[in-house]
């Protein structure tokens, strides 16, 4: 694809080359496919190569390769277009080395519609804001293009900041704190106490409300809330606006503030904030600080409080099923017999019969 460009030049000398062909395919790190990554390094870095290595005997005045920021800082859910940018970025050094013509340069989202930014969506540039990155304009663009050629380093990076922004991250990413001196960045909280300290001294009810804020709070970081009070515990984060880029933020957020390793796919295996609160309670919840059982109570009385709020009987007989068989289970696996009168076999039993078992299955859990 590459040798017509030069048939098609005919006489004319070629002086300069841009390479600035790219695709997205993004994808968290363990479900990244090799497939996936071929496709993303084949556009960029196999077509940089085919330019480099039929070029290197032509007398070029500019070599140049668009990057991407992503290779720079990385990226949640990019992991094959950072490498792909930092590979561009190598080629750079590489061809300066042998004393050939090359800039690489590191851009940010340009502020255009379509191509390569078409699935680009309003909470990816609602992050991007937060971090600290603003949109490249095609004006704007084009003269740090012509900025890029006029310097000496080989791999540059090519994005304007908002630095009022840039202070308030917490912390500061290591690249950009020459950019807002200590002075004037947002003074950072005392060293927390580790979150299993904060729990040892509290009672059940205390320790769920703790945890619970916790989570809300990382979630209005992640979503840009301004108040944590602004979540909604029981609903689903899709509904919340999450996708797997910002859950995987989330789950780094929590892991870092619980001390735990937590699963890539942790948002969405519980997938509200009440369900991970419950679920964080239980992985960090000292065994000699509660009860047992103290953490799965407190759980059944939030389902309770749930359930209380289901309206519909058909809706409340197919809870009830579900509900019938995780007791089933139960019972099966601790070798407990059923209790006397219970309704045992779901598919003869009347809505009276299911609703009735509901009211007193959670009525004695909450005794």
């Amino acid at each position: 694809m590459l040798l017509p460009m030069f048939m098609l030049l005919g006489d004319r000398p070629l002086t300069g080359v841009v390479h600035a062909a790219g695709v997205l395919d993004n994808g968290l790190l363990p479900a990244l496919t090799p497939e996936q990554l071929a496709g993303v390094l084949r556009s960029r870095v196999d077509a940089a190569r085919h330019l480099h290595e039929l070029t290197r005997d032509q007398d070029l005045t500019a070599f140049v390769l668009f990057s991407s920021v992503v290779a720079v800082f990385g990226g949640p859910g990019q992991a094959n277009y950072a490498a792909a940018g930092a590979a561009l970025d190598a080629l750079a050094h590489q061809r300066r080395a042998q004393g050939l013509p090359a800039t690489s340069l590191a851009w940010g989202l340009w502020e255009v519609e379509g191509g390569i930014n078409a699935g680009i969506t309003a909470a990816d540039r609602a992050r991007f804001a937060r971090e600290g990155f603003l949109p490249v304009g095609p004006e704007q663009g084009l003269a740090l293009f012509d900025a890029a050629l006029r310097v000496d380093p080989p791999a540059l990076t090519a994005t304007p900041f908002d630095l009022a922004a840039v202070r308030a991250l917490d912390p500061v990413p290591a690249l950009l704190r020459a950019l807002v001196p200590a002075g004037t960045r947002r003074p950072r909280a005392a060293e927390a106490v580790p979150l299993v300290e904060r729990l040892a001294g509290l009672a059940p009810d205390g320790r769920t409300e703790l945890v619970l804020d916790l989570v809300r709070t990382e979630v209005a970081g992640v979503l840009g809330f301004r108040d944590p009070a602004d979540v909604d515990p029981q609903r689903p984060f899709q509904e919340l606006g999450f996708d797997s880029l910002t859950a995987v933020q989330l789950r780094n957020r929590l892991g870092e503030a619980a001390g735990l390793t937590l699963p890539v796919t942790v948002v969405f295996a519980h997938p509200t904030p009440l369900a991970l609160a419950g679920f964080l309670l239980g992985e960090v919840t000292p065994q000699d600080a509660a009860e047992p059982s103290s953490a799965v109570l407190a759980e059944l009385d939030r389902l309770e409080e749930v359930l209380s709020a289901v309206g519909d009987e058909e809706e409340r007989g197919t809870v009830t099923v579900r509900l019938q068989t995780i007791l089933s289970r139960w019972l099966e696996a601790w070798g407990t017999p059923a209790a006397d009168g219970a309704v045992t076999d779901l598919e003869d039993a009347s809505t009276a019969e299911l609703l009735d078992f509901i009211d007193n299955e959670l009525g004695r859990a909450g005794n």
